[in-house]
């Protein structure tokens, strides 16, 4: 950028801050000229996101804002810090839950899937999705997300689907998936399977329902005991324990199924309690997973009692055609007529519901496809016990994903939809053999018929996404992205999909690259209301993004939500958060525009940071020196909360407070030298402080960027900043506290005798010190100005006067005589109870002191200091005492 560019950009700083226009304006910018692009430093150290795909259901919420805006400040300050930076974009197909939205729209219309078939209706879903997409594309856009949209990838794109097939197939060869019937999760709604981790499980009010079976000969009876009566239509046998006395003579004696007739048997099995109940239990292989495991276990017979839709089928005899829960209400006043009810109880349980449509689960008999888990757990976890595996921040997290890889069952993979990767099996009408391919095929390769089938079934949206941190980058092909970019440097997800996502990716990704796919697992929790609820449509608490934007711009959204939380907790939203944020923005944007006004005809050539610059200014280098170290290590560690505190502290108080305000002595001086370090450093200093804030309010701090001298073309390219020695300035640290101090002593008491900062007053200082006197007479412009005094003394030999106002700082006595504005018994009072404050501190210090086990324990620095406080306390004590004795006197 040319010099002439420079100071015309610094005079049309607008009065005020658009966020609209600039938002706009700027990502406009930085997609045209690709400045997200991963692969323009070939020879820079990588650093990789990969975005937690959004499913294609709908928009974007609120916490979709917090995980990718945490993302995009990691990603913003890698790219700064010249790393070669990939942040991957992309959505997930979403299978059932896109399914549903499009059949319930369908049905609005009086459509059904099966009226349209398949191919019309993945027509509607597909232009479903690229409506979802599209409006995906705008949100992020909307929240300054610097993506690489040129890599952007979909779960069922064709490249994803090569990879799905390729795992697939592997898995198959290798034995590791198979096909069989099992008991499975069964959603009646959407008609299809679910893995265990998709069950949500609430405590529902039921009833526990005491039926008698009595045996063949009418001799004997058991009674057994069911939550779900309508299943006792598919009871092939009564279990019960084996050395249980009371039922050893029935073992192997048949029963008569009440209604249906049906003869079953007495069987026994250790897996019955003795303790528990009666002590006997029904056996229903097609309707539960614990019966089913005894029925394999005694070759009983598997019977079916409903449908795919949770309606009674024929083998429920009478109740034939009736939904499963009428079913229950008929055969529980049949059974009580029949007087095989013995006692109803109320019974509070768990019971397992759909995460997606919401209706309860239904344990089913099914032939579905598997993946066998054991082998590919146990690599994890040995992975995970070793240096290679992935450091969970915070680490607690690690015990959750352990937890649920140690105690893993096998994987159901196969859904009953249609939208989503269908899978790759052919079964054979005449061999009855299965074919599975990478590629369509044609015949079967058992014994070459062409009178084949593809299953209609598809995998579980699951399977596809634990491939993503490297499907995305084209594997199976070795690609160039591949081997650049991967393994990835950190996932941003909640704490809610661990088992969903997080543990199937590392398992995948070990299995099919060795490696586990990212370094970091970052995890933070859910965005919840201003009163701690989860959000939720049912509630109507729920957060638009937009409508944060809308009211407060992006930046504000973004720098509320990522300082307000802290990893692995859960952050509450409140309106008076971001509108504190904005009011941060404003800050920023205003003490720029009045930094401009200053800097008018400066270019990065006049920028001179050497010599003496006065204390100001060393003051302010040396705090952006320890800013720019702090705010680096936090980001980091991923401390964003502490991070947005440590930027608020030095923006708002050390820069805007204190240097803005010290540096108009030289900007409005006659010293043309002073002022042009001055401008020197507060041009630099801004710059700095914007290019920190930049991941956060990556709007504003360009809009103000650009404004400033520099060079480059964008503030996203600019150089991070880093530490310089030759700011460390402890000497001017010390001035600098010394003069605010007493600055905010004096505002102190004028504040407490109501004497407004307008009024000129006199004051007298008394320096504790010869050090303390050549700062302050060295400062004094400095006292004037800010006390605004109207006489200013500065004389270690000072008395103090009479009716005057007092006040001690750590290195020096004020004197404010303010005959005629001050209440004489008023200024005993605050005296003495400074006296009793300062005597308190006094008596603390000595205690600790006195306290052996402290002294013995503490280091010999922490003691210093202790001493140090307390000569401190002591000093100040006398002198409050001595100026009492003088008011009074």
């Amino acid at each position: 950028m040319t010099e002439a560019n420079e100071t015309s950009l610094q005079s049309q700083m607008p009065t005020t801050y658009d966020p609209k226009e600039a938002e706009q304006k700027w990502y406009d910018f930085w997609i045209k000229n690709e400045f997200f692009k991963a692969g323009s430093r070939p020879e820079a150290e990588t650093y990789t996101i990969m975005i937690p795909p959004p499913n294609v259901t709908g928009l974007l919420h609120i916490g979709h804002a917090l995980d990718c805006t945490l993302q995009d400040i990691l990603i913003r300050t890698k790219r700064m810090q010249g790393f070669d930076t990939l942040w991957l974009p992309g959505s997930d197909h979403a299978g059932i839950a896109t399914q549903t939205k499009v059949e319930q729209k369908l049905r609005e219309d009086g459509v059904s899937r099966y009226d349209l078939g398949r191919e019309l209706f993945l027509e509607k879903v597909w232009e479903w999705k690229e409506h979802y997409a599209d409006s995906i594309h705008a949100q992020w856009a909307k929240m300054g997300f610097s993506l690489d949209y040129s890599r952007e990838r979909f779960t069922l794109d064709e490249g994803l689907s090569q990879a799905v097939r390729e795992v697939f197939v592997s898995l198959y060869e290798k034995g590791l998936i198979y096909r069989g019937n099992y008991i499975i999760n069964w959603d009646p709604a959407a008609r299809t399977a679910l893995s265990d981790i998709e069950v949500e499980h609430k405590e529902v009010q039921g009833h526990l329902y005491h039926l008698k079976y009595t045996t063949k000969d009418g001799s004997s009876s058991i009674v057994v005991a069911t939550t779900r009566p309508e299943t006792m239509l598919g009871d092939t046998a009564v279990a019960v324990h084996p050395e249980d006395e009371r039922y050893k003579h029935l073992i192997g004696q048949m029963l008569v199924l009440p209604i249906i007739g049906r003869e079953i048997p007495i069987i026994a099995d250790e897996y019955v309690e003795k303790e528990f109940g009666s002590g006997a239990v029904k056996i229903t292989p097609a309707h539960d997973p614990n019966d089913f495991e005894v029925g394999k276990r005694h070759d009983l017979p598997q019977v079916l009692v409903m449908d795919e839709s949770g309606t009674m089928n024929a083998n429920a005899g009478p109740y034939q055609g009736m939904d499963r829960f009428a079913c229950r209400k008929q055969i529980v006043a049949d059974l009580k007529e029949q007087g095989v009810l013995e006692k109803i109880e109320d019974h509070l349980h768990q019971v397992g519901h759909s995460e997606r449509s919401g209706a309860v689960i239904e344990p089913y008999l099914s032939t579905q496809w598997f993946v066998s888990m054991q082998p590919l757990a146990e690599k994890a976890v040995a992975a995970q016990k070793s240096e290679e595996g992935v450091r969970f921040i915070p680490d607690r997290f690690e015990k959750i994903y352990l937890h649920w890889m140690e105690n893993i069952r096998d994987w159901c993979i196969s859904r009953q939809l249609w939208w989503g990767h269908r899978i790759p099996a052919w079964y054979c009408a005449d061999c009855d053999g299965i074919t599975v391919a990478r590629e369509d095929t044609a015949v079967c390769k058992h014994c070459g018929s062409a009178d084949i089938r593809q299953d209609e079934d598809v995998l579980d949206t699951w399977f596809s996404s634990a491939l993503w941190p490297f499907s995305t980058l084209g594997w199976p092909e070795q690609t160039e992205d591949l081997q650049r970019f991967y393994p990835t440097n950190v996932l941003v997800t909640g704490y809610d999909i661990i088992p969903f996502w997080v543990s199937r990716m590392i398992f995948s990704g070990l299995e099919f690259t060795q490696q586990v796919p990212f370094q970091d697992a970052l995890i933070h929790g859910l965005v919840r209301d201003s009163e701690g609820r989860k959000m939720s449509k049912s509630l109507g608490n729920g957060v638009d993004p937009f409508e944060v934007i809308e009211k407060y711009g992006a930046d504000a959204m973004r720098y509320m939500l990522s300082t307000s939380s802290t990893p692995g907790q859960d952050l509450r939203f409140r309106w008076e958060r971001v509108e504190q944020a904005r009011n941060f923005a404003n800050k920023i944007w205003n003490a720029s525009r009045f930094a401009l006004m200053n800097l008018e005809g400066v270019t990065t050539a006049d920028i001179d940071l050497t010599g003496d610059l006065g204390t100001a200014n060393h003051w302010i280098l040396h705090r952006l020196n320890e800013t720019v170290h702090e705010v680096t290590r936090l980001i980091d560690q991923y401390e964003f909360g502490e991070t947005g505190r440590l930027l608020y502290n030095f923006i708002w108080d050390d820069l805007c407070d204190w240097y803005i305000e010290f540096s108009k002595l030289s900007l409005n001086g006659t010293d043309a030298a002073a002022k042009k370090k001055t401008q020197g450093v507060l041009a630099y200093v801004l710059d700095q402080t914007q290019r920190l804030i930049h991941p956060f309010m990556p709007f504003i701090s360009e809009e103000i960027w650009q404004h400033l001298p520099h060079e480059g073309e964008t503030i996203t390219l600019a150089a991070w900043p880093k530490e310089n020695a030759s700011f460390e300035a402890p000497q001017a640290v010390r001035e600098m506290e010394l003069l605010m101090d007493i600055i905010r002593a004096v505002r102190n008491i004028r504040s407490e005798v109501n004497v407004p900062m307008s009024k000129k007053i006199e004051l007298l200082v008394k320096p504790s010190s010869d050090d303390a006197l050549e700062i302050l007479t060295r400062n004094q412009e400095y006292l004037r100005r800010f006390c605004n005094a109207s006489q200013l003394e500065i004389d270690a030999s000072l008395a103090a006067p009479e009716k005057a106002m007092t006040a001690l700082v750590t290195g020096a006595e004020l004197f404010l005589p303010l005959a005629g504005l001050i209440d004489i018994a008023q200024e005993l009072g605050r005296l003495d109870k400074e006296l009793l404050s300062l005597h308190a501190e006094v008596e603390r210090i000595e205690r600790k002191l006195a306290n052996e086990g402290f002294v013995a324990k503490a280091p010999v620095k922490v003691i210093e200091e202790e001493k140090l406080k307390l000569a401190d306390y002591i000093d100040k004590r006398d002198k409050v005492n001595a100026r009492l004795v003088e008011l009074k006197g």
